[in-house]
């Protein structure tokens, strides 16, 4: 690694965890990049953001923050002056007072609630996960039956405190820190349309729509993603 390339930090969403980064942090580290994927608590949005504040406060150097699905309003709210870029993959970029549930019923196509079971927590509230007989279907379309009944099986489960409490701060990192977005025209979690609108409003410095990849795009695409990464570890460079 190159003293002046960023640290790449990378950030789950719901119903993932840290491992569904694999393939892309294999390819970052074959260009010899440092790489972070952080464990997305998946509780609620203001101590998932100050986690997150956290891991970024031990890191050195810039940062080039990227963030999948819910994973995209935690980033939005957490990055401070040491992000030199984001990346939203299959991720929500939210405005002050949007929540992830807000906008992804903001245009048709996402499918998502009625494929979740939950049940109460312990502390309050309830928590979500995809149904197994749904999560292939609903999540992974584009990898193996057998790739996907893993991701099943590990999925970290999300409150729904989190997805339903909008962006806390006045100044969404995206109105000042320059954004790259990569997604699939196939997400049944997110909208399609949602990607373009919020790619649209961010004045996104690179869009890249993905045909045929799902919501997964990480583990499914990680070549798509990869690609998206290095633009902007590139732009951060130079």
């Amino acid at each position: 690694m190159k003293k002046h390339d960023p640290t790449v930090v990378l950030v789950h969403g719901a119903f993932a965890e840290s491992t569904s980064w694999s393939g892309v942090i294999e390819r970052l580290h074959d260009r010899s990049l440092d790489v972070v994927a952080v464990a997305n608590p998946l509780r609620d949005l203001p101590g998932d953001a100050a986690y997150l504040r956290d891991v970024l406060a031990g890191i050195r150097g810039p940062v080039v923050l990227v963030g999948h699905s819910y994973g995209g309003m935690v980033i939005t709210e957490a990055a401070g002056d040491e992000v030199a870029a984001l990346v939203y993959v299959c991720a929500f970029a939210p405005d002050q007072g949007e929540s992830a549930l807000e906008l992804s019923g903001k245009f048709p196509g996402s499918t998502l609630g009625q494929a979740l079971s939950a049940y109460p927590v312990a502390g309050g509230g309830n928590e979500f996960a995809i149904r197994p007989d749904a999560f292939h279907h609903q999540f992974a379309a584009d990898v193996t039956r057998a790739q996907a009944a893993l991701m099943s099986a590990t999925q970290r489960p999300v409150t729904e405190i989190a997805l339903t409490a909008g962006l806390p701060t006045d100044t969404p990192a995206w109105r000042t820190i320059p954004s790259w977005f990569v997604h699939g025209d196939e997400d049944l979690n997110i909208p399609v349309a949602l990607h373009r609108f919020m790619a649209d409003r961010a004045g996104a410095k690179g869009t890249l729509e993905v045909p045929g990849a799902s919501h997964a795009l990480s583990v499914s695409r990680p070549d798509a993603v990869t690609a998206s990464i290095l633009d902007a570890v590139h732009a951060v460079a130079s």
